[in-house]
């Protein structure tokens, strides 16, 4: 294997080669288990853990590494590395962590393609089709729909969900699978091609690591029996791990999602509702809200059926939960701002009395 087959390409050299790097060695980051790391690089695997200098300097724990990263790593044990660095992030999938108004959660880094896997069964919601795209289109990750388990429903009712799709959603790659017959595995391979990285992205249950056991080729990830009472499956995947395919690729796989909160996602709803964002450009007020404004060109297309009513409201409640989102952070960094004026005039004080 080569560090090429692992997705290392010219610019994360150049940044090895101008930042002072050449002296470690490179790895990509495989897997991580409660901040210590697997990493991977051309010849082998080790276990990692970050040096104190990045931990301490990290403002957040979207600094320290995660799955997808490059780093600068050295070795100090038979089988074990120190993380000096991290390189900088081409793409960066995140979403708003669960019970926290500011934290962010990375999905993965270094991301080419989000492969968004919806069973037709129980989690079949262009809703929650087009949360994904908006957090793949703020990273600049492209969005490819999995329509998995095809096999439990009849030819006419797929067909009415690719139509919906193709309705509220223009010009996304949509391929239609069964594990059970192999239906649309060897259009995925077709997409799936040597350096690219691949990140599933979809709620438990809906087959993605079934699908990750074939295209490995292999029982990699256990999957558990999905129980007839709930339709849902139950499987091992607790962490984020990536794996190399013989085949060629890299796929990224993650624990199901319950939640796909929003953050900073101006560009990504931006371009998950194109249609949307265009009409706005001919609203009689540049800063009109869409939602009740007179000479709204976005309402105007909404009554008139040119934008589909369910697709406006997805819309407005996910600018709502961005907005409200971009609040909570400005709000923090009042307080941080003001936290730290205080302990600036603090210091100041101590200083005078002393003189």
């Amino acid at each position: 294997m080569t560090l090429e087959d692992l997705g290392y390409d010219s610019e994360q050299d150049e940044h090895r080669n101008t930042h002072e790097l050449v002296n470690f060695e490179v790895g990509r980051v495989t897997a991580e288990h409660k901040e210590r790391y697997v990493v991977k690089t051309a010849e082998r695997e080790y276990d990692a853990e970050v040096i104190g200098n990045l931990r301490y300097t990290a403002e957040s724990r979207v600094d320290l590494p995660a799955v997808g990263d490059w780093v600068a790593i050295s070795e100090y044990d038979t089988d074990k590395v120190l993380i000096h660095a991290v390189y900088p992030r081409k793409s960066m999938l995140q979403r708003q962590a669960a019970g926290k108004t500011t934290d962010r959660q990375v999905i993965a880094t270094n991301v080419d393609y989000g492969l968004i896997v919806l069973s037709v069964n129980r989690d079949f919601s262009i809703n929650r089709l087009q949360r994904y795209m908006a957090i793949c289109h703020s990273a600049d990750v492209e969005p490819v729909v999995l329509l998995n388990k095809i096999d439990l429903i009849e030819e006419e009712s797929l067909q009415e969900m690719l139509d919906l799709i193709r309705e509220r959603i223009q010009g996304i790659t949509t391929i239609p699978l069964s594990m059970q017959t192999g239906a649309g595995l060897n259009q995925l391979n077709e997409i799936i091609t040597r350096g690219h990285t691949y990140c599933l992205l979809g709620s438990s249950g809906v087959g993605k690591s079934t699908l990750l056991n074939r295209l490995i080729g292999g029982d990699i990830m256990v999957t558990r029996e999905i129980s007839e009472a709930i339709d849902r499956g139950k499987h091992t995947t607790s962490h984020r791990e990536l794996f190399v395919l013989e085949s060629g690729g890299i796929i990224i796989d993650n624990p199901g999602m319950r939640e796909v909160g929003m953050t900073e996602l101006s560009d990504g709803l931006g371009l998950t509702f194109d249609d949307i964002n265009h009409l706005s450009e001919n609203c009689r007020f540049k800063d009109c809200s869409h939602t009740s404004e007179a000479g709204c060109a976005v309402i105007e297309a909404v009554e008139n059926g040119e934008i589909d009513h369910e697709s406006y409201e997805n819309w407005l409640k996910m600018e709502r939960e961005r907005a409200h989102y971009e609040a909570n952070v400005e709000e923090r960094r009042r307080k941080d701002k003001q936290f730290g004026k205080m302990v600036r005039n603090v210091k100041n004080l101590k200083q005078k009395n002393k003189l």
